[in-house]
């Protein structure tokens, strides 16, 4: 978050530190916000779409005795993986992205009226924010807001409710069962192993 952004103005430098810190240490948990996470900024939000996406036992520096047994734990799997064209499209087919990807097309589909006539507040990175929180079970939401729309019509109101409560009935059954999916992903073919980023 920016020092000096619209979200934090008028917040003296403790409340502003408290704010910075509730925002980092409870994102995973509960999907409350201190400031419209719709003001962020892109860069931020795009950050939070990938603290969102890895597991929370990620592991950003692994310890040397980690990465030899990672080490000989893939030199035995890639002993026995068949190299196949086969189960390179189980791969693909099982990995948690290309279902996140097919997922987003849905979403685009079923809302590609309000796509249309409504670009700032729908449009494709807030769709992707809102589904990755739905698939780390986060609770975030850009919301949406009456003051975005490029026409005007009166009759909107704004109301503290989530972007997806602006959403079709197809739109939101598709991200329950993203919901239900980012449940589930413990399930899947690599579950349980952390993920090694170096």
């Amino acid at each position: 978050m920016e020092w000096g952004s619209e979200g934090l103005e008028g917040l003296g430098f403790y409340k502003k530190f408290i704010a910075g810190f509730f925002m980092s240490v409870n994102s995973r948990h509960t999907g409350e916000s201190v400031v419209d996470l719709s003001e962020v900024p892109s860069a931020v939000l795009v950050l939070y779409i990938v603290m969102m996406y890895l597991p929370p036992y990620t592991c950003f520096l692994p310890m040397e005795e980690w990465n030899n047994e990672i080490e000989k734990v893939t030199n035995i799997i890639e002993a026995n993986k068949k190299k196949s064209i086969v189960w390179q499209w189980r791969n693909f087919l099982l990995s948690q992205l290309s279902y996140l990807a097919i997922f987003l097309i849905i979403i685009c589909i079923t809302e590609r009226r309000h796509l249309h006539e409504d670009p700032l507040n729908f449009n494709v990175l807030n769709i992707v924010f809102e589904m990755i929180s739905a698939y780390g079970n986060v609770g975030f939401s850009t919301g949406y807001s009456c003051k975005r729309r490029l026409k005007g019509d009166g009759q909107c109101i704004d109301q503290w409710i989530s972007f997806s409560g602006k959403w079709t009935s197809q739109g939101k059954l598709t991200l329950m069962a993203v919901m239900l999916f980012g449940r589930l992903k413990k399930f899947s073919l690599n579950a349980g192993k952390k993920w090694k980023l170096s």
